[in-house]
């Protein structure tokens, strides 16, 4: 695991062990077979053990190792554990994706406080506190027999914390809060841990198949991405090992777009003027 390697060897994560929450599908799933393929042994958890269990058959095919971890994310004694479930199970922790989060569009005035807050805290606070639990085990992993892992953190924000659309205001609130979290803990953790993150456009997952089903949204959509096209998970996969690898070993505090090139929203989900 030289440094002085070929420019692809930096791409590595030979050895590593992480952590992907959100991984029954989509993104999540999407990313921990890619830390897989690259040599990782993956931690994966969601809500959903059958979701769990085929995206820990793909991971297994690599020759890696899983370890699959059901549980409700919201619960944040949960998500804290996971931390040292990794440990036990791998003997070390390198990675830790935030991946978990999300919330549907809701008209202004139908968006209450406890809304907000369980949005807050399903994007903002279930990162933080995975990764408050796994950085003393991050700190204290063994070398690998090469050298020291990329001692890494990423999150998953979107578009929508860096753009404006009707009925986002608590997703968009949350996701623009997670971004900024992720500078401020770069800050605390250089220099021993880097934290990154990505801004996610559209992406055909399960949360787009509304979407997939309508020529009219679809084209809407496709025609106001610059690159013309939606998104795939291994799009959002390559980013996070970009991230997580000695390929981005010089970046910290810092959010990639992948996002098809789009600087506005995308589609029009027919939210109707505030009246009285």
């Amino acid at each position: 695991m030289s440094t002085n390697g070929g420019i692809l060897d930096r791409f590595g994560v030979e050895g590593y062990a992480a952590i992907v929450t959100g991984a029954g599908r989509g993104l999540g799933a999407g990313t921990a077979v890619a830390l897989a393929q690259a040599g990782a042994d993956v931690l994966i958890s969601s809500r959903t053990e059958a979701d769990l269990a085929k995206v820990a058959e793909q991971v297994r095919a690599t020759g890696r190792r899983c370890v699959v971890v059901p549980a409700d994310l919201s619960d944040l004694d949960a998500v804290a554990g996971l931390a040292q479930r990794a440990v036990d199970e791998f003997g070390r922790l390198d990675t830790v994706v935030n991946n978990v989060g999300g919330t549907f569009p809701k008209e202004f005035l139908r968006t209450n406080a406890a809304f907000l807050e369980e949005s807050f805290s399903f994007n903002v606070t279930t990162a933080h506190v995975l990764t408050r639990a796994a950085v003393p085990l991050m700190l204290a992993s063994p070398d690998l027999p090469g050298g020291p892992a990329q001692r890494s953190v990423v999150t998953i924000s979107s578009m929508m914390g860096r753009t404006a659309d009707r009925g986002f205001v608590a997703y968009g609130t949350a996701k623009a809060a997670l971004a900024h979290w992720t500078r401020l803990a770069a800050q605390d953790l250089s220099p021993h841990i880097r934290v990154n993150g990505i801004y996610v456009g559209s992406i055909m997952t399960s949360a787009l198949e509304f979407v997939a089903g309508d020529p009219a949204m679809m084209g809407q959509l496709e025609g106001k991405t610059p690159l013309g096209r939606v998104g795939e998970p291994a799009d959002i996969a390559a980013g996070v090992l970009y991230l997580s690898s000695r390929a981005g070993q010089y970046l910290t505090g810092k959010l990639l777009e992948i996002d098809g090139g789009i600087q506005q929203p995308t589609l029009d989900l027919g939210f109707p003027d505030v009246s009285a």
